[in-house]
């Protein structure tokens, strides 16, 4: 792929996000999906971030729900004023979060259900670079009555496992820690992701799963 509208340089991008498994998963992907950007910096803090040697850096993806005190308009201002423009992401979606983000300078905002090639191309058009001639959806405010991706009714046991299971705990150690058996413990998640399945949200490996649970605000 080839970069337009820049010197030829890659992309130097920055990614907060307070989960830390899911942080590993967006590293690992863009690195070896992305080369036309160079993941210089990422924080699970908002002063990891920007106390970094490595800040600002060209573009910023910016977890919207993190448990630290510092509003999204004060972190997206901080962000544009050292230079960085910023691509929100968020796993709600409401045209009041989206509102929010764009008046405090985003470039985009864009919901966590979205799989990261999709997330990639919207950071191209972003920084003006070429892209793979993929669609690209308007992230503009969702129209009044715009309905959120389904999200699977789950049993008690059933979240609490997810929750283990996608925090970095083994099945065996989810067992453990449920008081149950290692088959048990395994039907949870089985019925987890069957859930997630018929929800037309796809969970079948551990990424998956880490990812709607993120979404859907199981993961704190």
């Amino acid at each position: 792929m080839q970069i337009s509208e820049r010197s030829g340089t890659p992309v130097r991008l920055a990614i907060l996000d307070d989960h830390e498994l899911l942080l590993d998963s967006m590293t690992s992907w863009i690195s070896a999906n992305a080369p036309d950007f160079e993941l210089v910096l990422t924080a699970s803090t908002w002063f990891g971030l920007v106390q970094s040697d490595r800040f600002p850096t060209d573009l910023v993806l910016l977890d919207f729900q993190l448990q630290e005190p510092v509003s999204i308009e004060a972190r997206v201002r901080t962000c544009r004023a050292a230079g960085a423009k910023v691509i929100v992401l968020s796993s709600l979606d409401s045209a009041d979060d989206r509102d929010r983000a764009f008046d405090a300078g985003a470039s985009a905002f864009l919901s966590k259900t979205l799989g990261l090639p999709e997330v990639m191309e919207t950071a191209r058009r972003v920084m003006g670079l070429q892209t793979t001639g993929a669609p690209v959806r308007d992230w503009r405010p969702l129209p009044s009555g715009a309905t959120s991706p389904a999200k699977p009714k789950l049993s008690v046991s059933e979240k609490e496992a997810l929750v283990l299971y996608a925090s970095g705990h083994s099945t065996t150690e989810v067992a453990r820690q449920m008081h149950v058996q290692y088959e048990t413990a395994k039907t949870y998640l089985r019925r987890v992701r069957e859930k997630y399945a018929r929800a037309g949200r796809p969970a079948s490996t551990k990424t998956d799963l880490i990812r709607r649970a993120a979404e859907d605000g199981h993961l704190r």
